[in-house]
């Protein structure tokens, strides 16, 4: 077989990733339009429509951040591997989110309590896959972001610990709340240029 090189690989990769996250984005717009067309199915909540926010536009965010693998020279099954895995993570923190049935709970934010250590369990996990495809997209990509980036990881992963184990409301509002106030900064800082 031919040797293919990453302009042949990339956009293969890219499709299969896309996909995945496209599913995410769906799950979590299904849950939105489901809340518009039947509002007193189920008890709404402020955090988790301010979650499934959070998680559409991580999944934007991830769309977009992984454009910067057009300049990785040499692929291997392991990497793909890996950001289909990273995608997968995602999509099941969209799932979390949007699950199918809620009638055995007091509303969306009754199941997001009770499911929050697999929710925060999996979002700690994206902080470390994170670093781990900044690290594959090469030293030049990881020193663009500098101090912002060094700060990322150590502060997500205590986010998650202390949102895993307090059920406090006021707890998992200030936790989401957080994590918008970083995207927002992300955004404005870094997406006036492909990454």
């Amino acid at each position: 077989m031919e040797h293919l090189g990453s302009a042949e690989l990339f956009p293969h990769v890219r499709i299969l990733m896309g996909m995945v996250i496209g599913l995410g984005m769906t799950r979590l717009l299904m849950i939105v339009a489901g809340l518009i067309q039947h509002p007193h199915r189920a008890r709404r909540s402020v955090l988790h429509l301010l979650w499934v926010f959070s998680i559409l536009v991580e999944l934007v965010l991830f769309w977009w951040w992984e454009f910067a693998l057009f300049r990785l020279e040499q692929w291997s099954f392991a990497i793909t591997l890996f950001l289909i895995f990273y995608a997968v993570t995602l999509f099941l923190l969209a799932a979390l989110l949007s699950p199918d049935n809620i009638a055995e709970y007091d509303g969306y934010e009754d199941f997001f309590l009770k499911r929050r250590s697999w929710f925060f369990g999996l979002f700690a996990s994206t902080f470390v896959l994170d670093a781990i495809d900044t690290m594959i997209k090469g030293d030049g990509y990881w020193t663009r972001f500098e101090f912002d980036y060094i700060i990322q990881i150590p502060f997500g992963l205590i986010l998650c610990a202390v949102a895993i184990r307090s059920s406090d409301r006021r707890v998992q509002l200030g936790a989401v709340l957080l994590h918008l106030v970083y995207q927002g900064y992300l955004v404005s800082r870094f997406f006036y240029t492909i990454p």
